[in-house]
């Protein structure tokens, strides 16, 4: 059943019937809360939503769009998006990501030409079905920009895996194959960094925080370590010092025993003299 909001008559629907290939919500979903985040650790004031209606003519809703993924600049991430009518805050999305269907005439010829009426800065298109090498039309990446005398322009066209966003300052990436393809974002000069999801984050953060908590356990079995060497160290010299101690005290005692000796050989010898000295007669 189609939701709708009305104003003043005119019913504005946020949401319709149509079905989309399970890969475009997987890659969102994967993508749009990364991207959130992303914006946000960078203190980029933004709102990242996804597959919203956005409207631009007003009394005319079958003037929307209903991005992928997409990026309105200076809006709160916290605010729930309904849909998106431009003419109550004259904002319009920096970004928008779009994911090829099977209909490649719409997202392929059609797409450009409505978000330059929207009038975004940047559209990339990405194809999860293009494969590389074939002969087919589709193509993995494509991506257009607002650029001043030139209009909306498509200025790049690729296969390879990744492609920049100007509006983002990263790189978009296709990582995987087949139906396990996914859009991540690259960051560095060339992208080869994947930024990283929650649940990598969290991973990350948690194997940092165990291995802080190994160099601090390792830190304090070193400083155990240590205060033992130096116990054991203080006792050796300890002990030298006591060996020393009774040495010095042994060494003396020695020393006076051999001096008591000798002073008792020097008695005895004097004493013998003067026994063997004739004693002189006295005179009647």
């Amino acid at each position: 059943m189609r939701a709708a909001t009305k104003r003043r008559g005119v019913i504005y629907p946020v949401s319709d019937d149509r079905g989309e290939h399970e890969l475009q919500r997987l890659i969102a979903e994967l993508l749009r809360p990364m991207l959130a985040r992303f914006l946000a650790e960078r203190g980029v004031l933004a709102h990242a939503g996804a597959d919203q209606f956005i409207y631009w003519a007003q009394g005319n809703p079958t003037k929307r769009v209903a991005p992928d993924i997409y990026v309105l600049p200076g809006v709160d991430q916290d605010i729930a998006i309904r849909s998106w009518k431009t003419w109550e805050t004259n904002i319009v999305p920096s970004f928008v990501l779009e994911l090829a269907s099977d209909d490649i005439d719409k997202d392929y010829e059609d797409s450009p030409v409505l978000y330059d009426t929207l009038g975004i800065d940047e559209l990339v298109i990405f194809d999860p079905h293009a494969r590389p090498g074939s002969r087919s039309r589709r193509v993995r990446w494509q991506v257009y920009r607002r650029i001043r005398g030139r209009g909306f322009v498509r200025v790049a066209v690729s296969q390879s895996d990744r492609v920049r966003s100007k509006v983002l300052r990263a790189w978009l990436r296709a990582v995987g194959d087949g139906d396990a393809m996914r859009v991540r974002l690259g960051i560095g000069p060339d992208g080869d960094e994947l930024y990283p999801t929650e649940a990598e984050a969290e991973r990350a953060a948690r194997e940092r925080e165990r291995a802080e908590e190994r160099a601090a356990a390792e830190q304090e079995r070193a400083a155990a370590d240590r205060m033992r060497a130096e116990e054991r160290a203080a006792a050796q010299r300890e002990r030298a010092a006591t060996e020393q101690e009774r040495a010095r005290r042994v060494a003396a005692e020695a020393e006076v025993e051999r001096l008591r000796a000798l002073l008792a050989k020097k008695s005895a010898k004097r004493a013998g003299s003067r026994r063997k000295t004739p004693k002189t007669a006295t005179r009647s």
